[in-house]
């Protein structure tokens, strides 16, 4: 199968080469390169490469953390996965973290350092404009996700220990305080990233896993009011015996809801949980060796493969999901750019 024909293609950000792998996924998990594009911008690389990808696949973002603040639109070829450079658009801070809302109209970016949230409009041609609205008082804001709903949206306060929960306008682009406006987890724990659950049917819950100390906290969520109810769990990413300072980073469940990974960096381990989706509680199944410095990851639509970056090994690993026990086996690794920290994975078939 060329990468002229495959339908899965994956992104992968490297801040410090400051460019974006392109590589297409095969059925039996092996990557072929398509192509490494650079995303033009200062010479002095940022802290990190967020990427998203607009809901039709048919935009890639592309934000730098280096001044003047930008991110980058390209277009996607459907069929080659290659990417088109379309332009460039303003970020009022450095983002960590960038999201697209449900209707691809309005891009949300968080900046951890300047401990603030803001809402960006995307024009028509896909290329981000000035900042709609910048909501200030975001400790160390990292994470932002839009909701299912696309009414909602949570934000993660690593330096205040919080997940601000806000009301979505997807007609206006404006965020407006939930009530209650946060929920707080363990002080000094520091939450980082954030995933829904897919059930479809039933109980929500939304998994947080925390910097500071590896914890994955484990809250129900109500789709109706777009509130976070009572923690029902809190359980560790960190792996048995560990001995280290806890660095976790990353976060993400397959597409059935049924298992859950989380990456942490001091260790370089991936921590796989089977997920009983009736009660939202984890059970550990094991913590996986991979790439040193595991910054981001993903699992493919299909919930076939699971793909991690290693920061500090400049390399990626793909790893077969077993349907059944959720465990991960290794099929291969392959070279990235320098410093790769982000990891997107779409179907562009239609």
């Amino acid at each position: 199968m060329s990468s002229a024909s495959a339908a899965m293609f994956v992104y992968v950000g490297n801040s410090d080469s400051q460019d974006v792998t392109v590589l297409a996924l095969k059925p039996n998990g092996d990557l072929t390169l398509v192509e490494t594009k650079i995303v033009p911008g200062p010479n002095k690389p940022g802290g990190s490469l967020p990427l998203a990808v607009s809901p039709d696949k048919r935009w890639l973002f592309a934000g730098l953390r280096n001044e003047p603040f930008s991110v980058t639109t390209f277009g996607i070829d459907g069929k080659t996965g290659r990417l088109t450079r379309v332009g460039s658009g303003p970020l009022p801070y450095s983002m960590a973290y960038l999201s697209v809302d449900r209707t691809g109209k309005f891009l949300a970016g968080a900046a951890y350092s300047g401990h603030k949230v803001a809402i960006s409009p995307i024009g028509g041609d896909g290329i981000v404009q000035a900042a709609k609205q910048i909501v200030a008082g975001r400790p160390n804001a990292h994470c932002v996700a839009f909701d299912p709903t696309n009414q909602y949206l949570l934000n993660t306060s690593l330096g205040g220990d919080l997940i601000f929960q806000d009301k979505f306008d997807a007609k206006t682009g404006t965020l407006a305080p939930n009530m209650p406006p946060t929920v707080s987890v363990k002080a000094e724990s520091g939450p980082r990233h954030l995933v829904f659950s897919s059930n479809k049917r039933g109980k929500r819950f939304v998994y947080v896993v925390s910097e500071l100390d590896g914890a994955i906290s484990v809250f129900p969520w109500n789709a109706k009011t777009g509130a976070l109810g009572k923690e029902v769990q809190v359980t560790t990413s960190l792996p048995k015996d560990f001995g280290g300072k806890a660095w976790a980073a990353d976060i993400h469940l397959t597409p059935n809801g049924k298992f859950l990974y989380a990456s942490e960096r001091t260790s370089s381990t991936l921590a796989a949980f089977s997920v009983d989706r009736k009660t939202g509680i984890l059970t550990a199944i094991e913590s996986f060796p991979t790439e040193t410095q595991p910054r981001g990851f993903n699992i493919d639509p299909a919930g076939r493969f699971l793909l991690a970056a290693g920061q500090l090994s400049n390399s990626m690993t793909v790893y077969s999901i077993d349907k059944r026990s959720g465990e991960l086996s290794k099929l291969n690794d392959y070279p990235m750019g320098k410093n790769p920290n982000w990891v997107e994975i779409i179907n562009t078939r239609r």
